[in-house]
């Protein structure tokens, strides 16, 4: 088997775990679903479960670190020349525009699920790790030992924008969530253009 089919049937897996997850936390309420069940569901043993998931949690939100990585990604593919900021926005422009075009059915299952208390632990180290990968991605583009910014240390400086940046998508889709009614693309270009007073 070839390393890109490999990878392949992984990430096959791991989707398809993430489904069953979710679709049994839309059936049945998040506090009832278990490993078992979403094993079952997704027709694999409980021991591949554990190779793919560490608990229920991260197979439930496997989504919003999969989108968060994209994220990350879309901000390294930014033209290098571009300021820290406005290659941080461009991102969330086209990283939201995706997420705002899926189906209302997916954006419905997300809106129910992330309110649940038991996933906020697993929520907070989700946006500690793409915090952490963020700031590396940022650091790239201040060059280092830089003090041009408020006398602020380059290294400091790319964990503020990382950290402030996420906070501020975070707070924007929660705005989203709590109101239905106003569009999340207006919301996270609102948000920034607020944070992205004191970056620029």
């Amino acid at each position: 088997m070839t390393t890109g089919l490999r990878e392949r049937k992984k990430a096959a897996t791991r989707e398809a775990l993430h489904e069953a997850a979710m679709r049994l936390a839309t059936e049945n309420g998040v506090e009832h679903v278990t490993v078992e069940a979403i094993a079952d569901a997704a027709s694999v043993s409980r021991r591949t479960f554990s190779n793919y998931f560490a608990s229920k949690e991260q197979a439930l939100l496997h989504g919003e670190r999969a989108r968060l990585d994209h994220l990350i990604e879309l901000v390294r593919a930014r033209p290098a020349a571009e300021p820290p900021w406005a290659a941080l926005t461009h991102a969330a422009q086209a990283w939201v525009a995706e997420f705002a075009a899926e189906d209302r059915h997916s954006s419905a299952r997300y809106r129910r699920l992330r309110r649940h208390p038991s996933l906020l632990a697993e929520q907070v180290a989700i946006y500690a790790a793409a915090e952490r990968e963020l700031a590396l991605a940022m650091a790239d583009r201040i060059p280092a030992g830089r003090h041009a910014h408020a006398g602020i240390d380059a290294t400091l400086r790319a964990r503020l924008l990382a950290a402030n940046y996420l906070n501020t998508l975070r707070v924007a889709a929660q705005v989203w969530l709590d109101h239905p009614s106003r569009t999340l693309p207006g919301l996270v270009r609102e948000a920034l253009a607020v944070t992205g007073e004191k970056f620029h």
